[in-house]
């Protein structure tokens, strides 16, 4: 489903992270692939506030938590500089939905790394 939202539809998901050879691009691949779901699913399901918006984002969370064993299977992990750039843009795709009230902790409350 092609993203309508202008603003998402040229954001590239992770970039700062793909410059680090830490982050092996192929998961990197899937994590921004999760991001581009949720972005999909807001699209699709228009959550008409923060408790319908944060049921999805807590939905990608849960994805980006069974990715962390590919990123330690490729001798990674989602550290410092991982964590902030995925809650950076998980804060993006709320803001770009309309809905920049959202707490950017709470957008990845059920995160285990």
């Amino acid at each position: 489903m092609p993203i309508t939202n202008q603003q998402v539809a040229e954001r590239r998901f992770l970039q700062p992270l793909y410059s680090d050879p830490y982050f092996p691009d192929h998961v990197l691949d899937k994590g921004a692939a999760i991001l581009q779901r949720l972005c999909e699913r807001i699209e699709t399901e228009k959550p008409s506030d923060l408790t319908a918006l944060y049921a999805l984002t807590w939905a990608a969370t849960e994805e980006f938590n069974l990715l962390e064993a590919e990123f330690e299977a490729a001798g990674s992990e989602i550290e410092t500089a991982a964590r902030e750039e995925i809650a950076e843009d998980f804060w993006f795709v709320a803001s770009a939905y309309g809905f920049a009230e959202a707490d950017a902790e709470e957008l990845i409350a059920t995160r285990d790394w």
